[in-house]
């Protein structure tokens, strides 16, 4: 069986596409991503003909997100898998620590993505993009039909300071999602999570992704998403607590899961065998490791 490793990178108003993680391996449980699993006997290339057209290794690109500072100093803040085929994002892992920060709509493109030697997020000018979004995608939509936000995977509102939020304002960082759901649902999901991070015993990790949906683009160009989902994992009193969600479900609501659950829901998705959002749990003194199928754990 075939193992494949969703992997990311080093740095945003920098972004670097960089194979590898880099400074970015720490957004990752005990710095290891997310893992994906081929059915038995196929391909990167088989799969990729379901799900990750055309080839995996040329249309899914690890990036490292990260912004520089009044004094040109990198900071380098979450991680994001982004294909450019779907022009959208797989999924963007990121450290919540606490949130506080207003927003500012300021969106940016990743130059790298087409071939340009700039290593920052920059807005995007008078360059050529072929390989992912840009304004013009979000723009023009249909009235008499559903409209579609820029839908953040690491929100502004899990932002703790003005550089994690400006660095979240890239393309590279954002799907096509249903304004209402956008703005309503969802917007209250996230708050739900700030304030049940907020019992963790310290910093937790999440994963924020998009399932896409194959049957809408936006211009031609951009996949739409079908559903969002996230994971998170903590300590809560000593003890490794996860959950996960998505939405909209059948019923247009987030829904919350076993992290098992979210994880057998996105292999069916994804079209893979297996999914692990947190591949390596830490162990923490005098706790045990939650075994798959136990209602909390992160695995």
């Amino acid at each position: 069986m075939k193992l494949l490793v969703f992997l990311l990178l080093p740095c945003l108003s920098l972004s670097e596409v960089v194979p590898g993680f880099g400074e970015c391996r720490k957004f990752f449980l005990n710095n290891n991503p997310p893992r994906f699993t081929a059915p038995p006997d196929t391909t990167a290339s088989t799969i990729s003909t379901v799900q990750f057209t055309p080839q995996w290794d040329d249309t899914v690109k690890d990036i490292c997100q990260c912004v520089r500072d009044n004094n040109d100093q990198k900071k380098c803040f979450y991680a994001t898998l982004y294909n450019t085929v779907w022009r959208i994002p797989v999924y963007s892992a990121y450290v919540f620590k606490t949130a506080s920060v207003k927003r500012v709509d300021r969106w940016y493109i990743e130059p790298q993505l087409d071939g340009y030697t700039e290593p920052c997020m920059k807005a995007k000018g008078s360059q050529t993009i072929t390989n992912q979004a840009v304004n013009s995608d979000y723009e023009g939509q249909d009235l008499n039909k559903p409209s579609y936000d820029k839908g953040h995977l690491y929100p502004v509102l899990h932002t703790y300071d003005e550089l994690s939020m400006l660095a979240t304002s890239t393309l590279t960082n954002a799907a096509p999602q249903d304004a209402c759901f956008n703005r309503l649902q969802w917007y209250n999901h996230e708050k739900t999570v700030i304030e049940d991070l907020k019992a963790c015993d310290s910093e937790a990790f999440v994963v924020t992704g998009v399932v896409p949906n194959h049957t809408k683009k936006l211009k031609d160009r951009v996949t739409v998403s079908k559903y969002y989902w996230r994971a998170t994992c903590c300590l809560k009193n000593g003890v490794i607590t996860g959950k996960g969600y998505f939405g909209p479900n059948n019923n247009n609501r987030v829904e919350k899961l076993t992290i098992t659950e979210l994880q057998t829901q996105l292999a069916k998705d994804y079209g893979v065998t297996t999914i692990v959002i947190f591949p390596s749990i830490p162990i923490p003194t005098g706790s045990k490791r939650p075994f798959p199928g136990v209602t909390g754990g992160c695995i």
